[in-house]
């Protein structure tokens, strides 16, 4: 009964309660920290390509790991549920009659089996009350159950597609791997001023989204972008990156926008590091050394973008950075996704430049 119960309301609180669950003893949490610990072992055991590059065989297999668990998870579910149910007719004399041989163990997790899945085969069927009581529970129950993985499924799928959007935006708009540098290059140069605010507004709502589908579904996390060189958590981080940029001071660029935004986005990256348990954790190396921060007002400088100077807007860098760094690092440790670099690597082409047959001759600049 403590089998079942527990099942049952571990089930309940992942799928159906729409608030995050801090309680350290749950079935799911001991599950995905035990599978993504194997998972993430096996994958630093293959060869070949970084974890950032979507086409290497390591970030395919980490790629399989979310989808894969959540299937795992249902099945540990319903194994669980048989395994409880079974017991409790063994507990109470196994008083089955089976067409086929003696009842026993065996026979009471049978039984539990084709109850619980509502097939029904008849070959075996209760003789006493208690037996038969037993046995319309659980077929309610398995009723239930697959009333709530059906329902539970879309809706997952549909949170991961309104996360992916956005990502799939952001590669013409900051290059891939995305970058904060680039990301304020391109609008600065592409639209007008006020243009930024618009598209940190429509950050700041995709932040929003992330940290409440993300809290009340954490599996989400483990589905990885399925283009390269992105992520979600690529993204927010560019994000960040380019509100703390903002924040610190651009010539002609209003703050309060990327004030917002940052807000929002930092506390996605607070909550969810809670989530997985992960203490903060500075990323290292150091995403931007401080002999790097010239250049990276060179880059802006040469789109028209001039950054604050001087040790108070490099001390207002630096502590802003502080405030998300460390959680977005976490993260970044506990999935094995890589976090964007703060300038654009030499090189770099977007996604939307590249073909299967890697021809330069046909891609045209539109």
């Amino acid at each position: 009964m403590v089998l079942i119960l527990g099942v049952l309301w571990d089930a309940f609180e992942t799928v159906v309660l729409p608030r995050r669950v801090v309680r350290p003893a749950r079935l799911t949490r001991a599950f995905y920290r035990a599978t993504w610990t194997v998972w993430l072992w096996l994958a630093r055991t293959l060869r070949g390509g970084g974890e950032a590059e979507a086409s290497s065989p390591r970030e395919s297999f980490l790629a399989f790991y979310g989808p894969l668990a959540l299937i795992l998870l249902l099945t540990v579910w319903a194994g669980a549920l048989v395994v409880g149910f079974g017991t409790l007719q063994w507990a109470f004399g196994s008083r089955l009659a089976a067409i086929h041989g003696t009842v026993g163990y065996g026979t009471d997790l049978y039984m539990s089996g084709t109850t619980l899945f509502t097939v029904g085969l008849g070959d075996v069927t209760p003789t006493a009350a208690l037996a038969q009581a037993l046995t319309v529970i659980e077929g309610g129950t398995g009723l239930a159950f697959l009333a709530m993985v059906i329902g539970y499924l879309p809706i997952l799928y549909q949170a991961f597609s309104r996360r992916e959007v956005n990502i799939s935006l952001l590669d013409a708009r900051a290059g891939s791997p995305p970058s904060a540098v680039e990301l304020l290059r391109r609008n600065h140069i592409q639209t007008r001023v006020d243009a930024l605010a618009v598209f940190l507004r429509d950050w700041e709502g995709w932040a929003a989204q992330l940290l409440e589908s993300h809290l009340s579904y954490p599996s989400l996390a483990y589905f990885r972008s399925q283009h390269e060189n992105q992520s979600w958590l690529a993204a927010l981080t560019t994000i960040l990156d380019a509100c703390a940029l903002v924040m610190v001071g651009i010539d002609e660029i209003p703050t309060r926008e990327a004030e917002l935004t940052f807000a929002i986005a930092r506390h996605a990256a607070v909550d969810l590091s809670q989530i997985f348990n992960e203490p903060p954790r500075a990323p290292e190396p150091d995403r931007l050394p401080p002999d790097r921060v010239a250049a990276l007002r060179t880059l802006l400088a040469s789109a028209g973008l001039r950054l604050a100077e001087g040790p108070a807007a490099d001390a207002r860098l630096r502590g802003l950075r502080s405030l998300y760094e460390p959680y977005v690092g976490a993260l970044s440790w506990h999935l094995a996704m890589e976090l964007p670099p703060w300038l654009p690597p030499e090189g770099a082409t977007d996604d939307w430049q590249t073909t299967a047959w890697d021809d330069p001759e046909l891609v045209r600049e539109p």
